[in-house]
């Protein structure tokens, strides 16, 4: 092995273990991910032995992943990976689910008006945002902010492409500086000049991990044509930027045509089902005691046995062992306790009295009225 890719391996090495060290990383997809992408790039067969120990130890601390990113100033998972030259997504995350109406997809924005020209992004500056939207004119649709090179484009070109009005993009405020270098704000003008390369990453981009896997060639091509980026980044000033705006809709070309390829998802309306299932694992009792400062969950069987006690500062303390436990098997007694137990954790913390609400099901026995036991919480069961 040479001397620059031993550099590259202890270089790696010295990252992952910061990685492993940091107990949020271990439910972050972007170790997650970085480690899978090392194995790929390194078989076990190949892999060397200090390089093999420390994705061993890595792993082992792995728990599930609860958040695809953080934006942590320094991302010690992308380091490594950038060391040893693999190819992945340190920052991974799953495509947006669309929603009805327009914007399509949820975000960090306001928006203002449907049939006008210009959407203002303010980068990774919220407070210039929520300025902007303060003082915003009659030519501005949107505005909102834009934190990575990838997902952050991909939300961006799709919420803009759902409405053809828009036939400007705005770019002002501070593009990011962290160490990985996500810098949405010059990748999206490189986008908007030179497109993507056949591996679906944007040529000329800055940022480390400037790949859009979640929008179409099409979609990109008709961004392209429809929508010129304007560049104003490292621009606070509201005042300049609303000049831009103005600008922007004195030249406003009128509608594009409208792009076909954007996704839409149906509108259901919500429900409640005349009658629950009982759950054959149990049912649970809330109790938050604001003198311990503590929430504790009673799970009894349906024979009404009292079977196990869970207690914490948290409902997350809570519904985690009690889903390890199998204390629950339905979701919607699942999510009938994280809205209980969110209830009595608010109680905890103002002082307020909680009762536990009934069940749907008990409600429905009762006339819809619940009954309050005679332990002095309201737990929707046959409680002894």
């Amino acid at each position: 092995m040479s001397t620059t890719i031993n550099k590259s391996v202890d270089e790696a090495l010295r990252q992952l273990r910061e990685a492993a060290a940091a107990k949020k990383c271990w439910q972050c997809g972007c170790l997650h991910s970085s480690l899978r992408a090392i194995e790929e790039a390194y078989p076990k067969s190949t892999r060397p032995q200090k390089l093999a120990s420390i994705v061993e130890l890595a792993r082992s601390r792995l728990s599930e992943v609860k958040y695809d990113c953080l934006g942590c100033e320094v991302c010690w998972p992308a380091l490594a990976i950038n060391a040893l030259g693999v190819e992945g997504d340190a920052c991974p995350g799953e495509a947006v689910e669309p929603r009805a109406g327009w914007p399509p997809l949820p975000g960090s924005y306001k928006a203002l008006r449907f049939h006008t020209p210009v959407a203002v992004c303010t980068l990774t500056d919220e407070m210039l945002m929520n300025n902007v939207v303060a003082a915003a004119t009659s030519e501005i649709a949107i505005v909102g902010t834009m934190q990575t090179e990838n997902l952050g484009i991909e939300r961006l070109m799709q919420n803009t492409l759902a409405n053809p009005n828009i036939r400007f993009v705005v770019l002002c405020g501070a593009d990011s500086q962290q160490a990985i270098g996500h810098l949405p704000g010059q990748s999206l003008m490189a986008l908007s000049r030179s497109g993507v390369d056949e591996r679906m990453r944007i040529i000329g981009a800055p940022g480390k991990r400037p790949v859009l896997r979640n929008v179409s060639r099409e979609a990109i091509e008709h961004f392209r044509r429809a929508v010129e980026v304007v560049d104003l980044i490292g621009e606070t000033g509201v005042p300049q930027i609303l000049g831009a705006a103005k600008n922007c809709g004195l030249r406003n070309p009128g509608p594009a045509e409208p792009f076909s390829g954007t996704r839409s998802a149906a509108t259901i309306a919500g429900y409640i089902p005349q009658r629950m299932v009982s759950d054959p694992a149990g049912y649970f009792v809330v109790f938050p005691d604001c003198g311990g400062q503590l929430l504790t969950l009673e799970h009894y069987r349906n024979d009404g046995v009292l079977d196990v006690i869970i207690e914490g500062h948290s409902p997350a303390e809570l519904y985690i062992p009690a889903i390890e436990k199998h204390l629950i098997s339905r979701l919607d007694h699942a999510a009938y306790l994280g809205r209980e137990l969110a209830r009595a954790e608010q109680a905890l913390s103002n002082g307020g009295l909680y009762i536990q609400d009934a069940a749907p099901e008990i409600e429905s026995e009762h006339s819809g009225k619940s009954s309050v036991c005679g332990c002095g919480s309201n737990c929707g069961e046959k409680h002894p």
